[in-house]
């Protein structure tokens, strides 16, 4: 069996959620979409139901997230599925007791067209400046009267996606957040009761209290990591997943030989070089190629030549580093540190895309 694989820290996970919990006092929307960012849904909701205060939502990205989730039976909770309404399987949120996201008119209009078994439980996405999906402000007069007379839904709550919460200037994020208050006022000017109201991704948890309405939805920093560089840290995090593999064979290189493909790294003195079991296929990006660096027996360790698709090489020169000794690819010990926002920093990128990218080929072991 190959050595390499992704440690995920459950009690992190914990640690975190619990720390957005005690800065928002609100009700917790955890996103767990795309397999917890790559940490592995089903364990990490596993995890979060085991604490006094587990969240009252879950939300995902898929259906089929959703689905498999309900079907895990870990759950009692609501379920939101953040991508906009498939209309061919509004029996299947139905079936699944899954709650989906209306985000324009026509939705609506063709969901009162249906026959149902029961009304299908929906939020309502609003486009408050993000301009991507959502109902914009200019229709929400047309919006709620509909709304009133619809009878196929159960209406649970309503949000919006914040663009830019994740920057310093949070001047367009306070412009959306007027515009989201704006639309609950119309709700409420209409006696329309819109369940619950959400806004503060992580971002916005970090820095903007007064976006935090009835819940939250804590995405990334569920896992450890900031946003972004120019957020605030008001709240403790601790990085949830770290990646490691074991040094499988030594080699000494002489002054001017190269190593791997494209000789993209050539000895400058004679040295030695350790193989490590993974490569792009499993997540570790080939542009890393020659800029990253490992965790072995505390130090850190430049690698070296072409990223490949199963293997990659860490220049250790003359330091006693024998076959087995384990290698920290993403993660920290008490000495050093190389973790996503570091690897994002080199690929400018965010941790976000970091984790996610880790394949199936990685066994996450918790």
């Amino acid at each position: 069996m190959r050595p390499t694989y992704a440690e995920v820290n459950l009690k992190n996970l914990q640690f975190n959620y619990l720390q957005v919990r005690k800065k928002t006092k609100t009700q917790i929307i955890a996103v767990v979409k795309a397999d917890a960012y790559g940490h592995g849904m089903i364990q990490c909701v596993k995890a979060l139901k085991e604490l006094a205060t587990p969240p009252e939502y879950y939300a995902v990205a898929l259906l089929e997230e959703a689905i498999e989730l309900r079907k895990s039976k870990i759950i009692k909770e609501p379920i939101l599925c953040l991508t906009p309404f498939d209309l061919d399987e509004t029996e299947t949120y139905i079936k699944y007791n899954i709650s989906g996201t209306i985000n324009d008119i026509s939705v609506l209009k063709n969901i009162e067209k249906q026959k149902l078994s029961k009304q299908v439980k929906v939020h309502l996405k609003i486009d408050t400046g993000m301009g991507r999906v959502g109902v914009k402000l200019t229709e929400m007069e047309m919006f709620i009267d509909l709304i009133k007379i619809a009878n196929n839904i159960k209406l649970e709550g309503i949000y919006t996606h914040f663009a830019t919460s994740d920057e310093k200037d949070k001047t367009y994020a306070n412009f959306q957040l007027e515009n989201f208050k704006k639309v609950l006022a119309m709700f409420k000017e209409n006696s329309v009761n819109y369940g619950i109201a959400h806004a503060a991704n992580s971002g916005a948890i970090i820095d903007m209290p007064e976006a935090y309405f009835d819940a939250v939805r804590p995405g990334i920093c569920l896992y450890g990591y900031y946003p972004s560089n120019e957020t605030t840290e008001s709240i403790k995090l601790k990085p949830v997943l770290s990646l490691v593999s074991k040094v499988t064979s030594i080699k000494k290189i002489d002054k001017g030989e190269s190593v791997s493909y494209g000789r993209k790294f050539i000895a400058e003195d004679n040295t030695t070089v350790c193989t490590v079991p993974i490569g792009y296929a499993d997540g570790y990006n080939r542009n890393l190629t020659n800029k990253a660096f490992a965790i072995i027996n505390n130090k850190l360790y430049p690698q070296v030549g072409r990223i490949t698709m199963d293997r990659i090489l860490f220049e250790i020169k003359n330091d006693k580093i024998k076959i087995g000794d384990k290698v920290i690819l993403l993660g920290s010990n008490k000495k050093e540190k190389f973790d996503a926002d570091d690897w994002s920093q080199i690929l400018n990128t965010i941790p976000y895309e970091i984790t996610c990218n880790l394949s199936k080929r990685v066994p996450r072991k918790y």
